[in-house]
């Protein structure tokens, strides 16, 4: 036993974590099905009640609340114009005085990817209980995203209209749509949700380096996702050979060339930024030319020599780079966002969505939110006509270190 001097640490155990060390060695065998009635008893024990876990839909339009056993089970809850879709928007904790009490929506955190919002009630709230129930949140969506591999539950739950099987396949092959670090934040967005074939994106942040790619495959339906889906396999392998661009883009040419043929593409924008310097280096593959956004103005589209789109075939791929500065947010699209008909017959175009851009960004404080706003303000101005994938996908640079993050704070 080691020697405890007289300025070693208290690690008696104190409520808070025996409440959540409770929860968190209870959860670890507990079948996906009763983590709801777990979250609900842990609640009770610091006075809570009425408790809901509110899941964002699949068309992020809505909350919804995951049945289960213990918890209030109510109808959807709006994101825009809510308490909970508030909390959900500026991820912090809401308070809502009612004639009960406090009712309190807490945002549920998985690493920086937002799962959905925790409701409850107090009788009266202080900082303590502020910040266990801070803690008991991002435990229980470290929970639900864990147990989601394990069960269809959580997928239901989401789910508000019936989804293609094409969908269903690129909904699996995506890494959570929401990344938030001190140096660099993304947020990405697919409509339909319900119905989208071709389009895909993947991304990773290795080190000092974000890697990203934003795919579009030819076609529609179940041919398109399964084109998509050879596309980002083939991506993630080459990326996580570590080869450089030019050898990334030519390993995906030649999987979908020698698989599907020279009558099937994909056109595509692979991206690496350095994350400490804002050095942004891109191939694009057949896409429209990403927007650069500095102080919520389009200062300019990132044109650049363009390369055939992946499985044509030996092409050799054109790098293009530029140097961000701190605070500049990138907009990756797909063409189904811009070649969309309006009524009347014209298409959408880059004009409108700069002008959507410039009027939506003064009022979104994150990637996410911005991204979110965009996708639903394009639907609006399109009348809601979507008939070809449309992908929107943010980057936002800020440069610095997240070393500190390492250091404990005690």
């Amino acid at each position: 036993m080691a020697h405890r001097g007289s300025n070693s640490f208290d690690r008696s155990e104190g409520f808070g974590e025996r409440l959540l060390g409770q929860l968190l060695d209870r959860a670890h065998e507990m079948p996906p099905q009763l983590i709801a009635p777990l979250v609900a008893e842990e609640v009770r024990l610091v006075g809570g009640r009425d408790v809901m876990i509110l899941l964002q839909d699949y068309g992020q339009l809505l909350l919804v609340p995951l049945p289960g056993q213990g918890l209030t089970i109510g109808d959807p809850i709006p994101i825009d114009d809510s308490p909970a879709g508030e909390a959900f928007l500026h991820v912090s904790a809401v308070e809502q005085l009612q004639d009960d009490g406090v009712r309190m929506y807490l945002p549920l955190l998985d690493g920086s990817d937002e799962v959905g919002v925790m409701a409850l009630t107090l009788d009266s709230v202080d900082d303590d209980d502020r910040r266990l129930l801070r803690r008991l949140a991002g435990l229980v969506a470290d929970m639900i995203v864990t147990k989601n591999g394990y069960t269809d539950r959580f997928f239901l739950a989401r789910r508000r209209q019936p989804m293609s099987v094409a969908a269903e396949i690129q909904w699996s092959l995506l890494p959570p749509l929401t990344m938030v670090t001190p140096q660099v934040s993304v947020a990405g967005i697919m409509e339909p949700a319900y119905d989208v074939a071709g389009d895909s994106l993947d991304y990773a942040l290795n080190d000092d380096l974000l890697h990203l790619a934003i795919i579009d495959a030819m076609g529609h339906g179940l041919n398109a996702a399964m084109l998509a889906t050879a596309a980002v396999g083939a991506y993630r392998h080459a990326r996580r050979a570590d080869v450089g661009l030019a050898g990334l883009y030519a390993f995906m040419d030649t999987v979908i060339d020698e698989q599907f043929g020279p009558d099937n593409f994909v056109t595509a924008q692979m991206m690496r930024l350095d994350v400490t310097t804002g050095q942004l280096d891109w191939v694009n593959a057949g896409h429209p030319a990403p927007l650069l956004i500095r102080d919520h103005r389009v200062i300019t589209a990132l044109e650049g020599p363009g390369t055939l789109p992946v499985g044509f075939g030996g092409d050799t791929p054109q790098i293009s780079t530029r140097q961000l500065q701190r605070g500049d947010r990138v907009l990756f699209y797909t063409d189904g966002l811009v070649e969309e008909h309006v009524h009347g017959g014209e298409l959408f175009g880059e004009a409108r969505l700069t002008e959507t851009v410039e009027r939506v960004g003064p009022a979104s404080r994150s990637v996410q939110q911005m991204v979110r706003a965009l996708s639903h303000a394009l639907m609006q101005e399109r009348e809601g006509t979507t008939s070809d994938d449309a992908t929107l996908f943010m980057v936002e640079w800020r440069g610095g270190s997240a070393s500190h993050l390492a250091k404990p704070d005690f």
